[in-house]
């Protein structure tokens, strides 16, 4: 069983709802990603999902990509993220799930690519511009090595492809809750109940929800509606990057705890 299985596992013993927390590496800093990873698994979280910064991130919303473009004039790259995860990962409980697009992972092949996540202690992937369709030269090698390559369900997706999404997703099911980019939204759509219906009436596997989610009460309302988990990116991004490191910290740190008492 993968970390990421086993995390479900755990919470399920308890009918308790998956945190899942995103920041976006090397904003501001890579020495303060690494802290904000020690302080989001100490504050609730259940899973980290950590963006690797891209040039071209097409699923993110301005403030993802406001903070991708400050990571990358700072020089982050893959290998410098890598290299800090080996040295953190030992110190956190959460597993961990790499958000990365798929082009950097051609370009290092996919083999070596999967032994360096492998050995920086990643639990995970999402890919989100990984076609259902080419899913499985990433799927079937990742497998072999318990790293769950985690598939997305968009609101448009046909009954069929929901089905196909859900038999092929590791780890969980990554439903999108809103048509377009990451982002903060004012109100979750109700649909989201119904498509958390329709992926359940197909599989037991865990559902997660994510984009849009930017409150405590929106965050109860989507486990109310039956997730499994909770992801919230932008709002977590955006306390980061306010102030200084540190009163980002803090201010990641008392919404992550807000965010984890709204569903326990």
């Amino acid at each position: 069983m993968t970390a990421i299985s086993d995390c479900f596992k755990t919470l399920a013993q308890t009918n308790s709802c998956a945190l899942i927390p995103f920041i976006t590496a090397g904003d501001p800093d890579l020495h303060t990603t690494a802290a904000a990873l020690q302080v989001l698994d100490t504050s609730g979280a259940s899973i980290i999902e950590l963006g690797v910064p891209y040039s071209d991130p097409l699923a993110d919303g301005p403030v993802i990509q406001a903070a991708a473009t400050r990571a990358l004039q700072n020089g982050t790259t893959l290998p410098s993220v890598l290299e800090m995860l080996k040295a953190t990962t030992p110190q956190i409980l959460a597993p961990i799930i790499l958000f990365t697009y798929y082009n950097p992972i051609l370009n290092r092949g996919i083999d070596n690519f999967l032994l360096d996540v492998k050995s920086s202690g990643v639990a995970g992937l999402v890919v989100p511009d990984l076609p259902l369709e080419e899913s499985a030269t990433l799927l079937e090698p990742a497998a072999a090595m318990d790293i769950d390559v985690t598939l997305l369900v968009a609101p448009t997706s046909s009954k069929e492809r929901i089905e196909a999404i859900a038999r092929a997703s590791q780890g969980f099911i990554y439903l999108v809750s809103v048509t377009g980019v990451t982002g903060v939204r004012t109100k979750i759509e109700t649909r989201v109940s119904d498509l958390i219906g329709q992926i359940r009436a197909v599989t037991d596997k865990p559902i997660g929800v994510g984009f849009g989610i930017s409150q405590a009460e929106q965050a109860r309302q989507v486990k109310d509606w039956g997730a499994d988990a909770v992801i919230v990116g932008s709002a977590v991004v955006k306390r980061l990057a306010e102030g200084t490191p540190q009163q980002g910290l803090e201010s990641v740190s008392q919404f992550t705890k807000s965010l984890k008492h709204a569903i326990t």
